[in-house]
């Protein structure tokens, strides 16, 4: 179990890696916000993986909250873009 949830964390790691490249390099503001929303629930997963690595009950609500703060997050800056490019 050990391995697998190891191999979970090194995947999500790169494409963490990979979305925080795609956010400083996005050609524009949706996209760096899609990527960074991408980062935020990446975390949420790798934070679930651990806990599902230790049999802990405590690491689901801060899965939860990561996951509400990076969905919540996403939406008020799509409102943002939406009312910023409105004539």
């Amino acid at each position: 179990m050990d391995l697998v949830v190891t191999v979970i964390q090194a995947t999500l790691g790169v494409a963490a890696l990979l979305a925080v490249i795609r956010a400083v390099r996005g050609p524009n503001l949706a996209d760096r916000i899609v990527a960074l929303d991408l980062v935020l629930l990446l975390l949420a997963g790798g934070i679930a993986a651990e806990g599902a690595r230790t049999g802990q009950a405590t690491f689901l609500p801060v899965v939860v909250a990561v996951a509400l703060v990076a969905t919540a997050g996403s939406l008020l800056v799509a409102r943002f873009i939406e009312w910023r490019d409105t004539p």
